[in-house]
C-alpha cells in the first residue's frame, strides 16, 4: 500500500464517473476518500468531519455553466470552517471563474479532465497547507498560554524538610511517565507548583501545560471551557474556539478544585478521559487529545466518595499515583528558606535594600501556625517589606500576624463571649477528638460537611 499522505478528502461532483474514477485514484494515496453527488449534503459532512481538503465542482446539472452554485457551496463551506481547504474542479472555458473563486477563498483549481500526477501534485500541497493552518492555530493558541505561564512567579519549590523531601522522590519517580496524578492538600500549600515541577520533569517538557480552576467555572460554560465549541453553537459563541483539552493536546492538563464538580460534570470529564478525545459543543465531530493527567484539591476526597459525592470510577482514574502535600505547619524547618526566598524577591521588586530577619523575626514567623499556607506566608513577606525600613526585618515588621505559638494553636480562647470565638474552639474540639476526619466531626457538631468547610474556610482553621 503506497504512503497514505493526502489524509481525509471530500469529493463533491454530480458525475459519477468522475467521482467513482477519483476514488479509485486517490485511495491508494489517501486515508479515506469521501465521495457525494448531491451538493445539498455538504453542510452535513463538514459539520460532521474533519476533511483535509474539499474538491468541488464548480457547476452542478441545476446550472452548467454560470459556475454559481460553486460559488454558493464555497461560501457555505466557508462560514462552516473558514479554514478549510477548497480545490475547485472546473471546465477549461471556466478559468475566469476559477480565478475569481480563489479570491472568495478557494485554494486551487484543476481542470477537467485531469491529469492523475497533476491532481495528486495540487491535492498534497493542498494537504501540506491545511497542515500548516492546522500548526498556525495551534501555536497560536500554545503561544498564548505560555505567554501566561511566564508571568506565573516563583515556579521554583522550597523544602528540604523529611516531608518535603518525600514528596520530590515521588515527583522523580512519576514525571517520567504518563500515569495520572492527584495531588492533596490545604490551600496554599503549592499544589500547581508541583503539577508545574512533574510537567517540565517529564518528556512533555517542551510542550504546553495548560492549568484550569476548576472551581471556577460555572456548571453552564464547562463544556465550552473544557472540551471547545463551534461559532453560533451558542448565544456568544461567536467564532470557533478550542477547549482547554485541544489545546494541552501532547502537554500537560491540570484540572485544579477536582473536589468541586458536581455529578453531572464528573460524568462529563469521565467520558473524555475514557475515550481520551473531546466534542466541542455545536458538531459531533470527535477530536482526539493526547494530554498527561494531573488533578489537585483541598477536599477529602476519599471521604466524598464514601459518602456518594464524588465517583468513585472517576477517582480511580485520575489517581494512579497520589501525592500528599503537608500544610507549612508541619514543616516549619522550611520556614525559613521559604522566608529568604520572598525576602529576595520582594526586595528586588520593590526596590529595597533588606538583607535578613532579625532573631525575633524569624522566631515569630516560626512560631505562628500559618492557616494560609506558603500564600499566607508569601503574602507576610511582601507586606512587610513594602512597609518597613531598615536593611533588616524585626517583628514588628509583622505586627499583623497572630503571635500564636504553634503548640498552643489548639488553646481554648481565654474569658471570651464572642460568638465566633467560642464557635471557633467548639470546632477546633471536634476536629481534635475526631483525629481530622471532616465528616465525624460535621456529624458531632450537627452540621452538614459543607458547613463545616465554610467554617473552616471562615476560621483559617
Amino acid at each position: 500500500m503506497e504512503d497514505q499522505n493526502l489524509g481525509r478528502i471530500l469529493i463533491v461532483d454530480d458525475n459519477e464517473d468522475l467521482l467513482f474514477a477519483a476514488k479509485m485514484l486517490l485511495k491508494k494515496h489517501a486515508k479515506e476518500v469521501v465521495i457525494e453527488k448531491d451538493p445539498r449534503r455538504i453542510p452535513f459532512l463538514v459539520n460532521n468531519n474533519n476533511f483535509d481538503v474539499i474538491l468541488l465542482d464548480m457547476n452542478f446539472t441545476e446550472d452548467t455553466t454560470s459556475g454559481k452554485e460553486g460559488f454558493h457551496w464555497l461560501k457555505q463551506i466557508k462560514e462552516i470552517d473558514p479554514k478549510a481547504v477548497v480545490i475547485l474542479i472546473t471546465g477549461f472555458g471556466d478559468v475566469e471563474m476559477a480565478v475569481k473563486a480563489l479570491k472568495e477563498g478557494a485554494t486551487d483549481f484543476i481542470l477537467k479532465p485531469w491529469q492523475n500526477e497533476k491532481l495528486i501534485a495540487t491535492l498534497t500541497s493542498a494537504v501540506r497547507l491545511k497542515e500548516s493552518y492546522n500548526e498556525v492555530e495551534k501555536l497560536s493558541k500554545k503561544q498564548k498560554a505560555l505567554q501566561a505561564d511566564l508571568k506565573k512567579p516563583f515556579a521554583d519549590i522550597i523544602g528540604s524538610s523529611p516531608a518535603m523531601k518525600n514528596v520530590f522522590a515521588i515527583i522523580d519517580k512519576v514525571a517520567q511517565t504518563d500515569a495520572n496524578v492527584l495531588i492533596l492538600g490545604e490551600n496554599g500549600t503549592g499544589k500547581e507548583l508541583i503539577a508545574r515541577a512533574i510537567h517540565d520533569r517529564s518528556h512533555r517538557h517542551d510542550e504546553i501545560f495548560v492549568g484550569v480552576d476548576m472551581g471556577a467555572i460555572t456548571e453552564t460554560l464547562f463544556e465550552s471551557e473544557l472540551f471547545g465549541h463551534k461559532r453560533g453553537a451558542f448565544t456568544d459563541a461567536k467564532e470557533d474556539r478550542a477547549g482547554r483539552f485541544e489545546v494541552a493536546d501532547k502537554g500537560s492538563l491540570f484540572l485544579d478544585e477536582i473536589g468541586n464538580l458536581s455529578m453531572p460534570l464528573q460524568s462529563k470529564l469521565l467520558t473524555v478521559l475514557q475515550k481520551r478525545e473531546v466534542t466541542r459543543i455545536g458538531t459531533n465531530k470527535s477530536i482526539p487529545v493526547d494530554i498527561r493527567l494531573i488533578c489537585a484539591t483541598n477536599m477529602p476526597i476519599h471521604d466524598m466518595v464514601m459518602e456518594n459525592t464524588f465517583r468513585q470510577d472517576l477517582l480511580y482514574r485520575i489517581n494512579t499515583v497520589e501525592i500528599f502535600l503537608p500544610p507549612l505547619r508541619d514543616r516549619q524547618e522550611d520556614i525559613p528558606l521559604l522566608a529568604e526566598h520572598f525576602l529576595k524577591i520582594y526586595s528586588n521588586k520593590y526596590r529595597k535594600n533588606f538583607t535578613g530577619f532579625k532573631p525575633n523575626a524569624m522566631q515569630l514567623l516560626q512560631r505562628y501556625t500559618w492557616p494560609g499556607n506558603i500564600r499566607e506566608l508569601q503574602h507576610a513577606l511582601e507586606r512587610a517589606i513594602i512597609m518597613a525600613e531598615g536593611t533588616e526585618l524585626d517583628s514588628r515588621d509583622f505586627f499583623f500576624l497572630s503571635n500564636k505559638p504553634v503548640n498552643e494553636k489548639h488553646a481554648p480562647a481565654a474569658n471570651t463571649l464572642n460568638l465566633d470565638d467560642m464557635e471557633k474552639n467548639v470546632i477546633q474540639k471536634a476536629i481534635d477528638k475526631n483525629g481530622g476526619n471532616i465528616s465525624k466531626a460535621a456529624k458531632e457538631l450537627g452540621l452538614t460537611r459543607a458547613s463545616l468547610y465554610r467554617r473552616l474556610e471562615k476560621y483559617g482553621l
